[in-house]
């Protein structure tokens, strides 16, 4: 039987909620594949700041950089008083994150946006528009305006500094290209050309890559501004769009809307030697402990999981589907439903269509 070690972060609040959720799935669904998840669950988040007086302690880095997968709950807390953003900017909860992201040399960021058939009614946007939505967001990761230097505050001027290498741009523009043959055959290009130099360098590389060895994927290309607009008019028209790390932590998010719940949206870090996967929600301290959250973005991230890393795809897809049944016949709270944790969690097992073992 194949083993995998996955390090697990179940994060705060709502984090280890969903995390539970998510590994009861998974490990049903392995052992029907004839596989199994060793899970190590390590420190992280706004916990490990509480307890180790670092987000991100050396064990967890550690442990992490020798697993075969990452799979993490939400990190950090409540805003205001709180105090873990009051302690300096190197041991605030998001500096474990980027830390993480770092440490695994993770450079790509992809998060699908889907809405289910049957709720498009939860969209904010009307359901003739957000109907037929299905496009992957590649945001490069590592480098841009977060990590370019100089970068620093002042009392009378700030300044930050956006750059990107040619391999940089190049490699994130292949796993986009890449992506678009598993799917529609499209990539959308978007920068800010028409005003910044490094946006013309970005549009500049992908070109190159495109036309030396994919030309056989259609390509276009959108100012970041135009690209908003039309996310938000006309999202079924994407199919893959691949950007910048600032554009696309942006365009993520608004695009993230459209399904009508953050907590049905997963994601996937990958390009280093270890893939990192987590849902783009936040750790909502607000329900935490009342069996009301949403484990559908997790659950999600863990059939990514399966799929990127671990090569499992068969595996993967029947969570994916098993997710997308209880989604119709069992929605929690946030997508207009009743079914709390736990319960949307069993309708999913319910769901799922595993295959008989040998005897």
């Amino acid at each position: 039987m194949k083993q995998y070690n996955i390090a697990v972060l179940p994060g705060d609040f709502i984090g280890p909620e969903v995390i539970d959720a998510t590994t009861q799935v998974l490990d049903l669904v392995a052992d029907a594949f004839d596989f199994k998840l060793n899970y190590e669950r390590l420190p992280f988040g706004g916990n490990a700041l509480d307890s180790h007086g670092h987000p991100l302690p050396e064990e967890t880095k550690e442990a992490c950089g020798k697993s075969d997968a990452v799979l993490m709950g939400s990190a950090g807390g409540p805003v205001g008083d709180h105090p873990w953003n009051k302690v300096a900017r190197e041991f605030r909860v998001e500096s474990g994150i980027l830390g993480i992201r770092k440490h695994l040399g993770v450079f790509a960021n992809l998060r699908p946006v889907k809405v289910f058939a049957g709720l498009e009614h939860l969209s904010p946007l009307k359901d003739a528009v957000a109907q037929g939505t299905d496009m992957m967001i590649i945001r490069e990761l590592t480098g841009g305006i977060y990590f370019g230097k100089p970068s620093l505050v002042e009392e009378n001027k700030g300044l930050s500094t956006m750059v990107y290498e040619r391999y940089e741009v190049e490699r994130i523009a292949r796993v986009a290209f890449e992506s678009a043959k598993l799917r529609g055959g499209k990539v959308t290009s978007v920068d800010k050309a028409n005003v910044l130099d490094v946006s013309q360098f970005w549009q500049d590389v992908v070109i190159g890559v495109h036309e030396s060895e994919f030309k056989d994927i259609e390509l276009d290309h959108l100012y970041v501004d135009n690209a908003a607009m039309q996310i938000a008019s006309n999202p079924k028209q994407f199919d893959t769009v691949v950007t910048s790390n600032i554009f696309g932590d942006i365009l993520s998010d608004l695009a993230a809307v459209i399904p009508g719940s953050l907590g049905v949206l997963p994601s996937a870090s990958i390009g280093g030697k270890i893939g990192l996967y987590e849902a783009i929600h936040g750790s909502a301290p607000d329900i935490a402990g009342q069996n009301k959250a949403n484990p559908t973005g997790t659950l999600l991230s863990g059939a990514m999981m399966l799929r990127h890393s671990l090569d499992q795809s068969e595996a993967a897809k029947v969570i994916d589907d098993a997710v997308q049944t209880a989604l119709k016949e069992n929605p929690t709270g946030d997508l207009g439903g009743s079914a709390g944790t736990a319960e949307f969690t069993k309708t999913v097992i319910a769901a799922l269509k595993l295959p008989e073992k040998a005897s």
